[in-house]
């Protein structure tokens, strides 16, 4: 078994680079391979430029690059997204990494009908958000509830894509790591094993 994991944050000390090295560790535990794609490092473009637009009308053709990151996920068994909560969701560079590889004819298309053909259903997916905070706060507001909505569903499901786990992890300020950000490896190895 392969795995991608997608990692968005600029800094590679950060608790979310902490948490997708941890995750890597306990995946690879199980015997599988693991490849981490660090969009900032790497530099990915997050704007749905003019050519995005041309691809997705069918009046030009799918960049390079998006087509190199539709290649990494095709030879991954599982996809894994770690990330800030930026503003109740993703961060723009990795929304913007959706927004751009997950194109009509390769992620999803229409049938002449225009009923939807969901072309990632081999795919399992694996959500991990941190945040600050503390979880009566995401459930008081329905953060969580939001987040797995347009995350979830509106991207993955209309996809095809299984997601398997949706972790929402949190540290409050001041305070120690959470249990569950303590067990970072343990999520890993019930990912490897999924």
């Amino acid at each position: 078994m392969h795995t991608l994991i997608v990692v968005s944050h600029p800094d590679s000390q950060s608790l979310t680079h902490h948490i997708a090295r941890q995750l890597a560790e306990g995946i690879a535990s199980t015997g599988g391979s693991v490849e981490i794609a660090d969009l900032a490092a790497e530099g990915f473009d997050p704007r749905f430029s003019a050519d995005d637009v041309a691809a997705f009308r069918q009046q030009g053709s799918i960049a390079e690059e998006i087509v190199a990151e539709q290649s990494r996920i095709d030879r991954a068994d599982t996809l894994v997204l770690v990330y800030p909560i930026y503003w109740w969701s993703m961060p723009a560079q990795l929304k913007g990494w959706v927004d751009r590889v997950f194109t009509q004819g390769w992620a999803y298309d229409a049938n002449a009908d225009g009923s939807l053909v969901k072309k990632l259903q081999r795919l399992k997916v694996h959500l991990v958000a941190i945040g600050a905070g503390d979880m009566r706060t995401y459930a008081r507001h329905g953060y969580f509830a939001a987040m797995r909505t347009q995350i979830d569903h509106g991207i993955f499901d209309f996809c095809g894509a299984k997601v398997l786990t949706s972790e929402l992890l949190l540290q409050t300020p001041g305070e120690a790591l959470s249990v569950e950000l303590q067990n970072v490896s343990e999520l890993g190895r019930k990912m490897g094993q999924a």
